[in-house]
C-alpha cells in the first residue's frame, strides 16, 4: 500500500461533521431559550433514552462516574436505611477496568472485592462471583462492566443475584446500545449506569451520565441526590452531589441519539473487516465470546458486542514493541487498562478484597492492544491497520 497513513483511535471532528446540522440546530435551540440548568432537552433526552433502553426511569446526571456513585448511594439509603454502606458490606467487581468502578465503591462506602475475569471476553467471570458469593454472606451486590461494549454474561449474573437477594448495578459506560440475548444493557440489573464521556458510542461535548431503573424508590432517591440530596434544595433530606446533566450537553446527545444505531453498526463492520484480516495468525487473539465455537477460519462476532474498543491480545511479550511499530506507521493505538485495579495504591491498605490470585486480569493487562475503531473510518484506513499489524508478525 503505497504512502503511510495517519489512523487516529477515534476522530471526533469527522463524527461532528457527518451530523453536524443537527448538532448546531441543538445548540442553537439552547441559545434562544437560554434554560441551561434542566432544561426541557434533559427530560426530553430521559424519556428518549428510556424508550431506547427499555427502562421505566432514566435520569440525566453530570458523569459516569457520577451514575455509579449516586446509584450505589441511593441502594445504600434504600436498603439499609442509612446515607452510607458500611466497610463490612462487600460490593463484587472487575479488577480490569477503569478506575471509576472501584472508586464509586469506596465512595459509597462498601469495600469492593475484585472478581478475576474471563480469559476470552475480558468481563467478570460469573463461575467465580458464585464461588466468593457462596462463602461470604457479607455480600450486597455486583457491578458487572460491559467492557469494550461487549455484554457480561447477564443471565448468570441476574441468577446468582437473584438466588442470594444482591442489587446489580450495570457499568454500561462503554456499551450504549449493546445488547444480550435482546435486552439493552443497562436495562437487565437493578441499575444501569451510563457514561456520555466525547469518547464513548454515545458521547457529548464534554462530562454527562445517566441512571436507568425500572425500581420507583431508587428513580426518586436518585433525583434527590443529584439535586443536593432533597426534593427541595433548601430543605435536604440527604447528603447530595450538584450531580445534574447540563442542559447543552442533552441536547448534544439528542442530535447524536439518532445516530447510535447506525454508528455501533459501522463499528461492528469495523471489527468484521479486522476480524477476517487477522483471523489465524499466531500470536494475536481475537474479540471472541466465549459461549460460541471458535476456529481460525471462521471467527465468530461476538453477539451483542458494540464495539467501544477493538482489542487484541497480543502473546509473547511483544504488545510494546507492536505497539511502537504502529505508532511509527501513523497508526494509533492504545493499552485499556495497564494497571488493574487491584494493583492500585487507592484500593491497598485494606480497602478492597481480592477474591482469588486474580491472573487473568494480570495477563489482560500485560498483552491487550486496542485499534482505530472510529465508525466513520474509512476501509482503506482499516486495511492499512491490518496490513501493517500483518507485517509485524511476517504475514
Amino acid at each position: 500500500m503505497a504512502g503511510a497513513k495517519t489512523v487516529p483511535m477515534l476522530d471526533l471532528k469527522r463524527e461532528y461533521e457527518y451530523m453536524k446540522d443537527e448538532v448546531n440546530d441543538a445548540i442553537e435551540r439552547c441559545l434562544k431559550h437560554q434554560k441551561w440548568i434542566l432544561g426541557p432537552e434533559v427530560k426530553e433526552l430521559e424519556e428518549r433514552v428510556a424508550l431506547y433502553i427499555g427502562a421505566k426511569h432514566c435520569i440525566g446526571v453530570s458523569s459516569g462516574t457520577d451514575a455509579l456513585v449516586i446509584a450505589l448511594r441511593a441502594l445504600a439509603i434504600k436498603l439499609k436505611g442509612q446515607e452510607y454502606f458500611d466497610r463490612a458490606d462487600h460490593v463484587i467487581t472487575t479488577p480490569f477496568t477503569f478506575t471509576a468502578t472501584g472508586d464509586a465503591i469506596l465512595r459509597s462506602g462498601a469495600t469492593p472485592v475484585f472478581v478475576d475475569i474471563d480469559p476470552l471476553t475480558y468481563n467478570i467471570d460469573p463461575v467465580q462471583i458464585d464461588e466468593y458469593v457462596a462463602q461470604h454472606p457479607r455480600v450486597v451486590g455486583i457491578i458487572p462492566v460491559h467492557l469494550y461494549g461487549g455484554p457480561c454474561d447477564m443471565g448468570e449474573i441476574m441468577e446468582i443475584a437473584g438466588r442470594y437477594g444482591l442489587f446489580v448495578v450495570e457499568d454500561t459506560a462503554q456499551a450504549f446500545g449493546g445488547t444480550w440475548q435482546g435486552k439493552k444493557l443497562g436495562s437487565i440489573g437493578t441499575v444501569g449506569a451510563f457514561s456520555f464521556f466525547p469518547s464513548k458510542n454515545l458521547g457529548g461535548f464534554g462530562d454527562g451520565g445517566m441512571t436507568c431503573t425500572d425500581d420507583d424508590e431508587i428513580a426518586e432517591l436518585t433525583r434527590m441526590l443529584l439535586k443536593h440530596g432533597g426534593k427541595d434544595k433548601y430543605d435536604v433530606d440527604h447528603i447530595g452531589y450538584n450531580g445534574r446533566l447540563d442542559t447543552l450537553q442533552a441536547a448534544i446527545l439528542l442530535a447524536k441519539l439518532a445516530y447510535i444505531d447506525e454508528l455501533n453498526e459501522r463499528r461492528r463492520r469495523v471489527s468484521e473487516i479486522y476480524g477476517a484480516g487477522l483471523c489465524g495468525i499466531s500470536g494475536i487473539a481475537l474479540p471472541t465470546d466465549s459461549t460460541q465455537p471458535q476456529t481460525p477460519q471462521q471467527p465468530s462476532l461476538p453477539d451483542g458486542h458494540v464495539f467501544h474498543q477493538y482489542t487484541l491480545r497480543i502473546g509473547s511479550g511483544k504488545r510494546d514493541m507492536i505497539k511502537k511499530v504502529l505508532k511509527d506507521k501513523g497508526i494509533s493505538t492504545t493499552v485499556y487498562y495497564p494497571v488493574p485495579l487491584h494493583k492500585m495504591k487507592v484500593f491497598g491498605e485494606g480497602r478492597s478484597v481480592r477474591a482469588a490470585e486474580l491472573r487473568r486480569a494480570e495477563e489482560a493487562s500485560a498483552t491487550v492492544l486496542s485499534l482505530p475503531i472510529e465508525p466513520l473510518q474509512e476501509a482503506d484506513e482499516t486495511a492499512y491497520v491490518v496490513e501493517t499489524l500483518k507485517g509485524c508478525f511476517g504475514k
